[in-house]
């Protein structure tokens, strides 16, 4: 994961590589976040969909009680900005290598969490500056750096 790559290679002092010169998009969470979201489905009871039919079926739909949800942050990060506030938290910039596009890569992804805010309230809180203060705070402790 790019919280884990970047940290140790930015306090090591080794580059860091960042695909698409750094306008990738990111769905950035903050763990605290997706702990709420699955206590939410664990507390939630789960119900069949009475009106679901097997011959026209909604792939998003079930007859079964359970469902599948997206638990994210739903707000897009771009890479570059992901990489600021990192470098503010260590209080160290980034070598930085710029590469091109990796195939098969995505240039925006981000939960839709429509589902799970309708069904639980679901609503992460945790800004990307908060959480990264966080995890720097947490990885120094962690790894004695």
């Amino acid at each position: 994961m790019a919280y884990f790559l970047f940290t140790k290679a930015i306090l090591a002092g080794k580059p860091i590589n960042i695909f698409n010169h750094g306008k990738m998009k990111r769905d950035f969470t903050y763990i605290d976040d997706i702990v709420d979201g699955v206590l939410g489905v664990i507390k939630k009871t789960p119900t069949a969909q009475p009106d679901w039919n097997g011959d026209n079926p909604d792939p998003a739909t079930s007859y079964c009680p359970y469902r599948i949800y997206n638990i994210g942050n739903n707000r897009q990060v771009e890479l570059m900005r992901f990489i600021e506030v990192l470098e503010e938290a260590l209080g160290k910039k980034a070598e930085k290598n710029f590469l091109p596009m990796q195939n098969g890569d995505v240039r925006a992804t981000y939960a839709n969490i429509d589902d799970l805010a309708r069904d639980v309230g679901f609503s992460p809180s945790t800004s990307i500056e908060e959480g990264l203060g966080r995890f720097v705070d947490w990885y120094r402790e962690y790894y004695q750096v």
